[in-house]
């Protein structure tokens, strides 16, 4: 690009020296715009000749030859040298918006680690990630990027995970926590083990992911490309036909009048701000997105998001926290300390989710010594023996067949009712809690003219209700299977306009098929999950439902941006095209409407980049 700049300037330098200075000799000044153009110009000729003989005729470095050594030949050597000069100058602004572009996900391609130290016969040794293997363990010092999926076995640190989440808070990792590569871990020594190779781990399908989401054309960058392939050698057959008929049947036409015409007209011609505009808008997209913690696939998903009119949420993990835990105490009789502390005793053997959430609750260590005997009754609950006491812990059909009399809760969630010694002492609500981004995303959502709000979830009826009502969604559909859920979305996709586009968020692992058939498939909280990097169409780095109004924003920006490329590109080209045609326009009219035009719209392109986080 440096170089580029230098050539630039000297050629810059000689044309103004000709253009100015009269050294008496026509000659002299010719060959000073020969020099100026053999210096900006013959990269461009030589690729031409080269993509002839490949076969590939029509493009704009043809098109460019063709103009200047025509300029050339009818004695324009100043156009001549101003065409490829400025053509020159849309390339340098291409070549600095490209390298902006890649710079803007910078951060994300730097998550790539080095090496890894690797503990091996009682030694530290530093090899390249991809020569570690699964169980071994790795040391990652302060500083230093964690270059494998794996979980801590000693030590205790906070974790940088902002080149991947966009998230500037650190994360604490303490023993028995899973890590992922391409985090930094900011102070302690922290040793982890092993859990996935490196072409399995997280950094490496992130860095896969990215480097190929431009191979995914939108629908614009199709057009374009399918438009340029039609257009370009029509227009140097029209270009032709001004330069060869009007000169033959118009009477006092001049040949070199009519050529300088279709000269004109071919410089106008180049479709260089809609072939390189469209995918720079496209891409700087993908890279302001990444910014954010939104990784999409591709352009062609930047571009569906634009027409998202159904958003369809999984409940647990996307609209819910997804951790089971103690909402409620309510003890008759005995202090609630007491009721949490017989219930978590009970349940001391059981691996159930509900059992883990009231043992984390009690938070203190468990006697075994006290649990003399427990009975685990599959679909009601647990019976056993703490201490001298006989204890009974379940749902309501437990209660009802030991005929306990007890008071049913009302609370939504899951409840443990309580006997001791066939007494009623009470019941434990567990919930999985609303994510407070959620309530955001959906008023968000309402917002931005989504016209449906749905909720499937497996969950019962009375709590998928219950969600569905505090975050005020449009539909709920509860206590479905996975191919139930495929079912609902199949129907919602009927539901929607011609253009309008579906976007179905879940974990990306329970609901893989449901990402594969909606029109967008969005996973929530992608770190770490395989399946949620490869199934979805879209990864948010983060927990956060809100992220996807940020994705709609991007790409709704995107593509107006891309639009109104496509309009003033057009536009001006169509408008130069015939006053080139009918003599009014000169060359550097001519000039204008082609590198003007593209150095307009890829500044404008540019603006994709400055995203709000």
């Amino acid at each position: 690009m440096k170089k580029k700049g230098t050539k630039i300037i000297i050629a810059m330098i000689l044309f103004f020296i000709a253009l100015i200075i009269n050294f008496g000799n026509e000659w002299i000044n010719n060959a000073i715009y020969i020099i100026a153009y053999i210096i900006v110009g013959l990269e461009i000729v030589r690729k031409a000749v080269k993509n002839i003989f490949r076969g590939k005729v029509f493009d704009e470095n043809f098109l460019m030859t063709l103009a200047t050594i025509g300029a050339f030949a009818i004695g324009e050597f100043p156009e001549a040298v101003a065409v490829m000069l400025f053509y020159q100058v849309g390339e340098l602004f291409q070549n600095y918006a490209v390298d902006k572009s890649r710079k803007s996900i910078s951060n994300l391609m730097d998550i790539r680690p080095d090496f890894a130290n690797v503990e091996r016969n009682n030694k530290i040794e530093k090899v390249n990630p991809e020569d570690a293997k699964i169980g071994e363990i790795i040391v990652v010092k302060p500083g230093e990027k964690i270059p494998l999926d794996g979980y801590v076995i000693d030590g205790k640190s906070s974790i940088d995970t902002r080149a991947l989440t966009g998230e500037t808070l650190p994360q604490e990792a303490t023993e028995g926590k899973n890590v992922i590569s391409g985090c930094i871990n900011v102070n302690g020594v922290i040793k982890v083990k092993v859990t996935k190779e490196y072409g399995e781990s997280t950094v490496s399908k992130i860095l896969d992911l990215v480097e190929n989401a431009s191979s995914k054309k939108s629908k614009s960058e199709n057009f374009i490309t399918k438009f340029a392939q039609y257009y370009t050698p029509t227009v140097v057959m029209i270009a032709l036909i001004l330069a060869v008929i009007p000169p033959l049947v118009v009477p006092g036409a001049t040949f070199a009048d009519w050529l300088y015409r279709a000269l004109s007209f071919l410089v106008v011609s180049c479709p260089c701000a809609l072939v390189i505009s469209i995918p720079l808008s496209f891409f700087g997209g993908i890279g302001g997105a990444s910014k954010m913690g939104i990784l999409i696939k591709g352009s062609n998903y930047l571009e569906a998001l634009a027409n998202t009119e159904i958003v369809v949420f999984d409940k647990t993990g996307t609209l819910t926290e997804g951790v089971f835990d103690v909402q409620k105490v309510n003890a008759i009789g005995i202090s609630p300390e007491e009721l949490l502390k017989i219930t978590a005793y009970a349940e001391n053997y059981s691996n159930h989710p509900i059992s883990l959430s009231v043992k984390r609750a009690y938070n203190k260590q468990i006697d075994e010594s006290q649990i003399i005997n427990t009975q685990e009754l599959p679909g009601l609950g647990i019976i056993a023996r703490i201490g001298e006491q006989d204890v009974l812990v379940g749902n309501e059909k437990l209660m009802n067949e030991k005929q306990i009399n007890y008071e049913k809760s009302e609370d939504i969630g899951t409840v443990l009712y309580v006997a001791i010694e066939r007494k009623y002492v009470g019941c434990i609500v567990i919930a999985d809690k609303i994510k407070d981004d959620s309530v955001k995303a959906i008023k968000e959502l309402k917002k931005n003219n989504i016209k449906q709000t749905v909720m499937l979830t497996g969950d019962r009826k009375n709590v998928g209700e219950y969600v569905a009502k505090q975050l005020q969604l449009d539909q709920v559909y509860t206590e479905l299977l996975p191919d139930g859920k495929v079912e609902k979305v199949e129907s919602l996709l009927k539901e929607k306009s011609e253009k309008g586009k579906l976007a179905f968020v879940g974990d990306g692992i329970n609901d893989a098929p449901v990402l594969a058939i909606s029109d967008i498939g969005i996973a929530m909280g992608g770190l770490g999950s395989d399946a949620a990097i490869e199934a979805a169409d879209v990864v948010l780095m983060t927990d956060e439902p809100s992220k996807i109004v940020d994705a709609i924003h991007l790409s709704k920006k995107t593509m107006r941006i891309v639009k109104e490329n496509i309009v003033f590109a057009i536009c001006i080209k169509i408008l130069v095209l015939i006053l080139s045609a009918w003599g009014i326009s000169t060359m550097w009219e001519a000039v204008f409407a082609d590198v003007g035009v593209s150095i307009i719209a890829i500044i404008n392109a540019l603006r994709i980049l400055r995203v709000k986080k």
